[in-house]
């Protein structure tokens, strides 16, 4: 099996590198360094034509071809079909971890996004309002989480793909400009999510050049 992931340091390529050593799968990192536009490069828009990283290539595909797939949510899915791991093959349970795993997709990473690209200005004008608009809906979605975590361990009942997808955008709160305390239920599952060995290793895959 040859998986080679096309990521940089973003929490949409850590979803994926936890998911890799949660399934205990063998892979290289190739960095696609976005600071220097190198997702815009020809090779890499054969892979993933909307120019966003990750991107994953499996020469062990199915039927034994080459397999290319982008978009993060859609690399979870495939990886955990093809492994038999994290995602129930029928009934509620499996309904219930493409619900969250949609959730994190549609909802809590383009809220959040925004938020680290608004904070991020200079200029106080441009800033406030994109701040006060994408902070209240993130501390929404965190809401939303928090809800759900108080009646379950993980999102989806059992450990799933969900809960890799969520823990890449819950790593980065401090950008969010979030109190996890503020949300207890998420902060007892973080701390367990970054306390196994797996998504610690996934964490400390290097995904940037030197």
């Amino acid at each position: 099996m040859a998986l080679t992931l096309l990521a940089f340091d973003t929490p949409n390529a850590r979803k994926i590198t936890v998911a890799l050593e949660e399934m205990a799968l063998p892979y290289t990192v190739q960095v696609v360094d976005i600071g220097r536009n190198e997702q815009f490069e020809p090779d890499f828009l054969k892979i993933s034509p909307n120019n966003k990283i990750p991107a994953l290539v499996d020469t062990d595909g199915p039927e034994g071809q080459t397999q290319t797939v982008f978009e993060s949510g859609a690399i979870l899915m495939y990886l955990a079909e093809k492994t038999g791991r994290f995602l129930p093959a029928r009934g509620a349970a499996r309904v219930s971890t493409l619900e969250w795993l949609m959730f994190q997709v549609g909802g809590f990473g383009p809220a959040p996004g925004q938020v680290h690209h608004f904070a991020a200005l200079t200029d106080e004008g441009d800033k406030r309002y994109g701040l006060q608009r994408f902070m209240a809906e993130t501390l929404r979605l965190y809401g939303v989480m928090d809800r759900r975590l108080a009646e379950q361990t993980f999102f989806a009942g059992d450990l799933s793909i969900a809960d890799f997808a969520m823990v890449g955008w819950v790593w980065r709160y401090p950008r969010h400009q979030v109190d996890l305390a503020q949300f207890p239920h998420v902060q007892r599952w973080y701390a367990q999510m970054m306390a196994r060995p797996a998504v610690q290793k996934g964490f400390a895959r290097v995904l940037r050049r030197e």
